[in-house]
């Protein structure tokens, strides 16, 4: 059996990776991923901690940020579509006139 403490340094590298790539990258479709990395890597998280005997409130927190991060992805990707759509790039340098 796997120790649930594996499972949460797995969570903060998954984390860190996501946000490294958020910064790094400049294209809006690999944020968007690097923010969903890092959703799922709370949840992971999450679980790793409602393995432990007093928390069985962890699940219906990650029940929560999956129904989130599901809102979060509708309206992230319409967004992306529609900035597409006006401008033919989804890179953040293309859109810095944006700044209202």
């Amino acid at each position: 059996m796997i120790p649930p403490l594996a499972f949460v340094v797995l969570a903060a590298v998954l984390f860190v990776l996501g946000i490294i790539a958020f910064f790094v990258k400049k294209d809006l479709l690999t944020q968007f991923m690097a923010v969903e990395i890092m959703l799922n890597a709370g949840n992971l998280a999450f679980l790793a901690l409602a393995k432990a005997p007093a928390r069985p409130a962890a699940q219906g927190l990650v029940l929560f940020v999956i129904t989130v991060a599901a809102a979060e992805a509708v309206i992230g990707l319409a967004v992306i579509v529609l900035v597409f759509r006006q401008r033919r790039s989804v890179r953040t340098d293309d859109l810095k006139d944006l700044k209202g």
